[in-house]
């Protein structure tokens, strides 16, 4: 079985292209392209699948009279289940993509599909439109969408905190992560880990129901994010040199000093340093539906008080940050090319 990978970029019509299945182009190509257009809603999603496929298996599966190892090694069933179909399918497509004379674009639209930087975006921007025209309950409303969290007793400040901490867990598993897994193992490797994504985000939460049966999924999307989390957290802080009003050596020191006070081993990364880049105080005690409140403690030393403008700010860097994804991927795709001219 052949795995697609940064190196493996195979013959198109004859020729040597670096735009074939599971390039660095292409990736490149793919970010650009959800920058532009997102998540169209005409357009069939693969997580859209893959969170059916889920819902599935925790009816049947996941039974409030089992009890707790019972649950726990079928919550690993429903892991491999869905974390394997992913991968078969990515492997599977890829293979399409390979055998005609234009498959790279197929692989491309897949690709552009499983990252989030435009639809993150966009979620954020709804709930800054939801403050601005519903008030506080317009603000909860749109949040509601992006966070699984409870939200009913959040005020503006909770909201727009939560609004900015999403944003900054998105650029770890919504861009790097993505990014990484198709540089290492092509589509199989990106439809595993948006599979692992979205066990994490469906099943993954220390609730009476899932607490058990989600236990699996949660361990397996930290371990997936491990790395990726390492890398998206310096890289914001670079990203920090070129965003007006941000504190680059702030973002660093809070980094380095707030990032293993997340309970998550690896969302504190950015968040700690979206915190110190933007001179704000988040995380702190939040509760998830059904779930006993956290007890994270705050992450950064500056203001609790988040507004709408840090939301904006919060975004610009997140934006920052993806340019510079694509930049290391442009590089990847020269460094890629010279080494088969080579």
């Amino acid at each position: 079985m052949m795995i697609s990978g940064i190196w493996n970029l195979p013959a198109v019509g004859g020729m040597d292209w670096a735009l074939g299945p599971g390039g660095p182009v292409v990736l490149l190509l793919a970010l650009f392209l959800d920058v532009l257009i997102g998540d169209p809603r005409w357009l069939p999603h693969p997580v859209r699948a893959i969170g059916l496929l889920i819902t599935w298996l925790d009816a049947k599966l996941n039974r409030p009279k089992r009890g707790e190892i019972d649950r726990m090694l079928r919550g690993l069933v429903a892991v491999v289940a869905v974390v394997g179909a992913a991968a078969v399918v990515g492997w599977l497509l890829g293979l399409v993509a390979r055998d005609l004379p234009f498959g790279w674009c197929i692989e491309l639209v897949a690709v552009a599909l499983m990252i989030a930087q435009r639809s993150m975006v966009d979620h954020v921007v709804r709930v800054m439109r939801g403050l601005d025209k519903g008030g506080i309950k317009g603000g909860r409303s749109a949040l509601k969408q992006i966070v699984g969290r409870d939200v009913s007793k959040l005020d503006e400040h909770g909201v727009s905190r939560a609004a900015i901490e999403s944003v900054a867990e998105s650029f770890t598993d919504g861009v790097v992560a993505p990014v990484f897994w198709y540089l290492l193992l092509g589509l199989p490797g990106l439809f595993a880990f948006k599979a692992i994504s979205t066990l994490d985000s469906m099943i993954g939460y220390r609730t009476e129901r899932h607490a058990s049966f989600g236990m699996v999924a949660a361990r397996l999307d930290d371990v997936a994010n491990w790395i990726p989390a390492r890398i998206a957290g310096p890289l914001m802080v670079v990203a920090a040199l070129f965003t007006p009003s941000a504190a680059p050596r702030r973002a660093m020191r809070t980094m380095l000093r707030d990032s293993g006070k997340h309970a998550s081993p690896n969302a504190g990364w950015t968040e700690a340093a979206m915190a110190g880049a933007l001179d704000l105080a988040l995380l702190g005690p939040r509760k998830y539906t059904g779930a006993k409140e956290t007890k994270n403690v705050w992450i950064g030393s500056g203001r609790a008080k988040a507004t709408r403008v840090d939301i904006r700010r919060a975004l610009v860097l997140f934006a920052i940050s993806c340019f510079l994804v694509a930049g290391i991927v442009a590089i990847i795709s020269v460094a890629a090319q010279l080494g088969r001219a080579g």
